[in-house]
């Protein structure tokens, strides 16, 4: 594993214990299809919940939020569609969020943004 997928799997590991922490409930993790994967599926109440994470070491050159670009929420949105419809979901409130996390020098969690609803 690279110090890149290290530091977003802890990324993610976080992410999901604080989403835990907040109400949701993780359904699955790294879902997988040939057009890209997911970082988090999880419920909130009744709304489906498709969680990008975004990891950074500090900001020096930018924010974790400023990695999902246009093109990057367009093909998340296409993506969870696929998920949707792979699971017979059609008829539910669903919504794409965002949890930024930054770890600071110490490798400590530094800041956790969760962004409900991003591009909506």
């Amino acid at each position: 594993m690279t110090r890149r997928q290290s530091l977003g799997r802890r990324g993610e590991d976080l992410a999901c214990t604080l989403l835990a922490q907040r109400g949701y409930e993780i359904v699955e993790r790294n879902w997988r299809c040939p057009r890209g994967e997911i970082d988090i599926v999880a419920r909130e109440g009744d709304c489906w919940a498709f969680v990008e994470v975004k990891t950074r070491r500090g900001h020096r050159a930018e924010y974790p939020e400023d990695g999902l670009t246009p093109n990057k929420l367009a093909r998340l949105t296409e993506l969870a569609q696929l998920y949707l419809g792979e699971h017979a979901l059609d008829a539910v409130n669903w919504r794409i969020d965002l949890a930024a996390i930054e770890w600071d020098a110490r490798q400590d969690a530094a800041r956790f943004n969760l962004i409900r609803g991003v591009g909506t």
